[in-house]
């Protein structure tokens, strides 16, 4: 009579705990990699918002020198017009939390100081000063 040869096929218990153990290695390495990546987009688009924002108010500046000869910071309804200080309409602060005004803009006071809960961007009219009105990570002292 002649034996029957079976052959098992899979994988051991051990096999799968082994697997199972360098998959949460890996997903605990990528994980905090992934949320650097994360906040670094975040920050080098607040940053190229603010520039934008910032380099409209200086050339508005500049042109009140050479059409008026008075140096005057735009007003904070000539920020909220486009095509006035700005040629777009003002850019999403990207540290905006859902569901308030990311592309708002208040007045503020002092640079780096958050004013209310709006959000979005503040300014200072008297000193041209702009910047991020959200405490995320640091963004409103740029």
């Amino acid at each position: 009579m002649l034996s029957r040869i079976r052959s098992h096929s899979g994988f051991t218990l051990i096999e799968l705990i082994i697997i199972i153990v360098v998959l949460g290695i890996l997903a605990a390495v990528a994980i905090p990699k992934y949320q650097d990546v994360t906040n670094e987009a975040k920050t080098a688009a607040c940053k190229g918002a603010l520039g934008n924002m910032r380099s409209g108010v200086s050339i508005y500046y500049a042109n009140q020198i050479v059409k008026t000869g008075t140096p005057t910071w735009p007003p904070i309804d000539s920020l909220r017009n486009v095509g006035t200080v700005i040629i777009q309409s003002l850019p999403a602060n990207p540290y905006q939390l859902p569901g308030s005004a990311p592309d708002s803009i208040v007045t503020g006071v002092t640079k780096g100081t958050i004013v209310g809960t709006r959000g979005g961007w503040a300014y200072n009219a008297t000193t041209g000063e702009i910047w991020a009105n959200t405490s995320g990570s640091s963004e409103n002292s740029w």
